[in-house]
């Protein structure tokens, strides 16, 4: 046996939470204690919220916890405290801004007292603030101020360095906070600190801004890469992970899914699967909405729970539609089972978005997820580059966790070829295409089944109509031409067509 194989290894401390479940979750767990970490960004991306909420949870663990401000007053603070509805009992603010500051033009201008005018003397108070009360998470906000009284990184790096040594001997965690005011990223800082967490906030041609943070580096921990969305909503910064498809898996029995009406369960082989998605392609009006419908209200018959995404029409416009095809969408409202959403993509980032499908699984247990339409979501978000990778994955995840997906998407036009805003169809399980025909001088619709990855399915089209009774599929119409080219012609006998009575539009 080696002198190394002789050495037992040191039991590994146990993390500390930082005060958000979102960036915890991002962390694996939260942070290593005892280390020093810096939480970077310009003004008004969430800084000083995020390092709040970080003392708050020492606080409630009874932990003695400081707040040092070196570029806000605590009255400031107290402030933001309040409108988040937060106290601060048990968290020490160390204010090191002067109680007054005179414009006196017979000496020079400074932030700081005369007293504390050098890095020395400041650094000083803070190591005695820190020792009188024994603290054990310390937030130091700005470092701006420091790196300007330093006037030079050579002093700047050994002052903080400093820091980081005396916090080290003292068994305490601190989250440093920069506001990036210097002209150039400071790399320095990055090699100091255990970790690094940049927030951003930037703003789109319409909608509110977007906030979002990365975790640059966090030493021996592994954590969750890349960008993830968060808001700040009244009690702290909402963080909204990462989606990852792989980490989200669950056995599941991929049985057919009824969309209650046997003709287009038997067009389908038998249904549609779970853990898989479908695609409803059509014009404008022509009922794919009506459809997708129809498979929610069937889920909560079966006692299962469906969540309904509205992008384009209301709450009001649906159970409209719904009494107009006489289904029974309020009474599966009312039992809880039937859940819609309004959502405004204008105001949701895509990882919102991602996040509140996962909780719909995963707390509220829905079984069936509808998206209508892919055109609200995708064309409120022009500025998402990334829109079609995150839709795939939040698909991955979906099937993972044998959910029932289906997409409603619009194509250009109403009527001859059609063009479609966004190719889908590679990402979807099914396809089922609705068109409109003409035939003795009536509009009609019909439905044929493109694609179906999971299983065998009629290759055939049928009429399909909206009634007071809901959807309804005719015979296979065999004479009809030009269905995919988006000039469907039906050519044979207008006896196994519907006749005109309580045919509805969609």
């Amino acid at each position: 046996m080696t002198e190394l194989d002789s050495i037992t290894p040191e039991p590994e401390e146990p993390r500390i939470s930082t005060g958000s479940s979102g960036l915890d979750d991002i962390l694996g767990g939260g942070l290593d204690p005892n280390r020093v970490y810096l939480y970077e960004g310009r003004p008004g991306t969430g800084k000083t919220t995020l390092a709040l909420q970080f003392l708050l949870e020492g606080a409630r663990q009874r932990e003695p916890v400081l707040y040092v401000t070196l570029s806000e007053t605590s009255r400031e603070l107290r402030l933001v405290a309040k409108r988040h509805h937060w106290s601060l009992e048990g968290v020490s603010l160390f204010e090191l801004v002067p109680p007054e500051t005179t414009l006196d033009p017979e000496r020079e201008l400074t932030v700081f007292h005369p007293a504390e005018i050098e890095l020395g003397e400041t650094t000083k108070l803070i190591v005695n603030e820190v020792s009188r009360l024994n603290a054990t998470r310390v937030v130091i906000d700005s470092l701006s101020e420091l790196r300007l009284l330093a006037q030079s990184p050579l002093r700047y790096r050994r002052q903080v360095l400093a820091l980081k040594h005396f916090f080290a001997e003292r068994q305490c965690t601190v989250v440093l906070l920069d506001d990036l005011t210097a002209h150039q990223d400071d790399l320095q800082l990055h090699s100091i600190a255990h970790g690094v967490v940049t927030l951003e906030q930037h703003a789109i041609d319409y909608g509110a801004e977007r906030r979002r943070l990365r975790v640059v580096k966090m030493r021996g921990i592994a954590f969750r890469g890349g960008f993830h969305d968060f808001t700040i909503e009244t009690g702290g910064l909402r963080i909204y992970p990462r989606l990852i498809a792989a980490e989200h898996h669950r056995d599941f029995s991929g049985d057919f899914t009824s969309s209650g009406d046997p003709a287009l369960d038997q067009m389908l082989g038998g249904g549609l699967e779970r853990g898989t998605n479908a695609l409803f392609i059509g014009a404008a009006g022509v009922g794919k909405s009506s459809l997708a419908l129809t498979y929610a209200i069937a889920a909560a018959k079966r006692g299962e729970h469906a969540v309904f995404y509205a992008f384009d029409e209301g709450r009001g416009t649906i159970e409209a539609r719904a009494r107009t095809l006489g289904l029974p969408l309020q009474s599966c409202l009312d039992s809880g089972l039937l859940r819609i959403q309004q959502i405004d993509p204008a105001e949701m980032s895509p990882g919102e978005f991602a996040e509140n499908v996962r909780q719909s699984v995963e707390a509220d247990r829905a079984r069936v997820v509808i998206i209508d339409s892919l055109n609200g979501y995708l064309n409120a978000m022009p500025d998402e580059r990334f829109l079609i990778l995150q839709m795939h994955e939040l698909l991955s995840y979906l099937g993972q966790q044998g959910i029932l997906t289906i997409l409603v998407l619009a194509q250009h036009g109403l009527v001859g070829p059609m063009d479609t805003p966004v190719d889908m169809s590679y990402l979807s399980d099914a396809v089922i295409m609705i068109r409109y025909f003409e035939v003795a001088g009536k509009v009609r619709r019909a439905l044929s089944v493109v694609k179906k990855r999971s299983g065998h399915h009629e290759h055939t089209v049928r009429e399909f109509s909206l009634t007071s009774k809901g959807v309804r599929l005719g015979p296979p119409l065999t004479q009809f031409a030009g269905v995919l080219s988006g000039t469907p012609q039906y050519i044979g006998d207008i006896a196994p067509l519907f006749g005109d009575a309580d045919d509805r539009d969609g």
